[in-house]
């Protein structure tokens, strides 16, 4: 493992951005486009699911328009991610907040795949719950490495 991110950190994308203050600005806040996008988009979609929005918003038509939003993001977000964590992979690795952030986007977005099954959730009101928790998290959890680092 610790040859494969010590591979990781020596790729030319890891190489340039640990010495492109621009390079690393414009990649850091395309991670942030995409975590708004991802975010801004899941959140509506579950308070839908919650009911927050009356009955004015048809959650079929809702969740339509917003899905293609959330997948951009979630997918900006990785890749951006992957070139943020192929900086220091051994030091984000190692930190907890690092791990469980991991371990929530994987559940958020077990969730959201769960979710998108052509037979609803039996319990769509704590499957909303679930999924807002989980993305939340990992975004507290994505913010607190800059201060656990």
């Amino acid at each position: 493992m610790e040859a494969l991110l010590t591979a990781l950190a020596e790729t030319p994308p890891a190489a340039y951005l640990r010495g492109a203050r621009w390079g690393y600005a414009a990649v850091n806040a395309s991670h942030i486009l995409g975590i708004a996008l991802l975010i801004g988009a899941v959140v509506q979609m579950n308070l839908r699911l919650l009911g927050w929005h009356g009955k004015a918003l048809d959650s079929a038509a809702l969740i339509r328009v917003l899905r293609p939003c959330a997948m951009a993001g979630l997918i900006l977000a990785v890749l951006t991610g992957l070139l943020l964590f192929s900086i220091q992979p051994a030091d984000y690795l190692a930190l907890s907040v690092f791990q469980a952030k991991l371990a929530l986007i994987a559940l958020g977005t077990a969730a959201a795949l769960w979710g998108s099954r052509r037979t609803p959730p039996a319990h769509p009101r704590a499957h909303a719950l679930v999924s807002l928790a989980c993305w939340i998290a990992a975004l507290i959890c994505g913010r607190m490495i800059a201060f656990a680092a």
